[in-house]
């Protein structure tokens, strides 16, 4: 399945990255660490492609967001990056470390107050997923899922704008 999906992957992991101008990792390296990660999964088996590329949105998000933590990890206390999650960040990517890791940490606590819909975000953001499939691995509607990516996207501009 990963040979399958390898090529999907790599374009993805290009745009998720796309402008950052501090990025330590090539999208060829970025889906070879994400498959690492994945590698002794004994659930890969049995997922379908579309939960095959959510589990490996997840696996690029960890992979990222570490990246982003040892660039940044001799900045303690620097300034807050201002960061936007829009409609045009889907395929363009968070920009640089700081906005990783601002957007992990506000990822984390939707996770809290909604599963579903930071699941979808991972899904949509890093994995690439469309609406339709999004709404099939989920198994809601589309309506559902476009409210949800509504919801989501106010609530972490939300977010993303109080901590700066």
């Amino acid at each position: 399945m990963f040979a399958a999906a390898y090529d999907e992957l790599r374009a993805l992991a290009a745009r998720v990255q796309h402008g950052d101008p501090g990025r330590t990792l090539s999208p060829t390296a970025l889906v070879n660490e994400a498959w690492l990660k994945l590698a002794g999964s004994p659930s890969l088996v049995a997922a379908s492609p579309l939960h095959f590329k959510r589990i490996a949105a997840r696996a690029m998000r960890q992979v990222l967001v570490e990246a982003a933590r040892r660039r940044t990890a001799h900045k303690r206390g620097g300034g807050v990056v201002a960061v936007t999650f829009d409609e045009d960040a889907v395929g363009g990517g968070p920009a640089g470390a700081e906005e990783v890791l601002a957007l992990d940490e506000a990822l984390s606590a939707l996770a809290q107050l909604e599963p579903r819909q930071a699941q979808m975000v991972e899904s949509r953001f890093f994995g690439g997923l469309e609406v339709a499939e999004i709404a099939e691995v989920q198994g809601v509607s589309e309506a559902t899922v476009l409210r949800d990516w509504r919801a989501a996207r106010a609530w972490l501009n939300h977010e993303l704008r109080r901590t700066r």
